[in-house]
């Protein structure tokens, strides 16, 4: 199983039925579940990592295999990737993607696991990263399956 835990709800319809459509396909090899969380808005970031951080820690437990979305993590090329993936499912039933606000996320969380992973130096929008990183995911298993989409 794989759960998306985002902080923040996508506007945009054209992005929700991108993420929808990956959704979808994701499901035909694994169960997925995205969990949408409250951003916090306030003058002050550590007042909104706090807040967040909070919401972050009722989703997740001890059982969650759990990979921070992070610029400083380590990059991977999709071949990579779908590698981790493959891996991580082999030692763990699930795997528990954390998707950040644009404050970032608190410094307690990123010590929960040594496991972040960056896509990018670059900043993205939020939507964009989600349908990213689903668009990865579901990569991974056409990759892992030897199914023809990865070029």
């Amino acid at each position: 199983m794989i759960k998306v835990i985002v902080l923040g709800k996508i506007k945009e319809k054209y992005l929700k039925e991108m993420i929808d459509d990956y959704q979808k396909r994701i499901k035909k090899y694994t169960n997925l579940e995205i969990i949408e969380l409250e951003d916090y808005k306030d003058n002050d970031k550590k007042v909104c990592l706090t807040k967040e951080k909070e919401l972050i820690l009722k989703k997740i437990n001890d059982k969650d295999n759990l990979v921070i979305l992070d610029i400083n993590g380590k990059e991977m090329d999709s071949i990579s990737f779908s590698k981790f993936i493959e891996h991580e499912l082999s030692y763990n039933s699930n795997i528990t993607f954390l998707i950040g606000s644009s404050n970032g996320i608190d410094d307690s969380i990123k010590l929960l696991t040594n496991k972040k992973i960056s896509f990018s130096k670059m900043t993205f929008p939020h939507g964009l990263f989600r349908t990213m990183l689903l668009e990865q995911i579901y990569r991974s298993f056409k990759i892992l399956n030897n199914e023809t989409y990865h070029k």
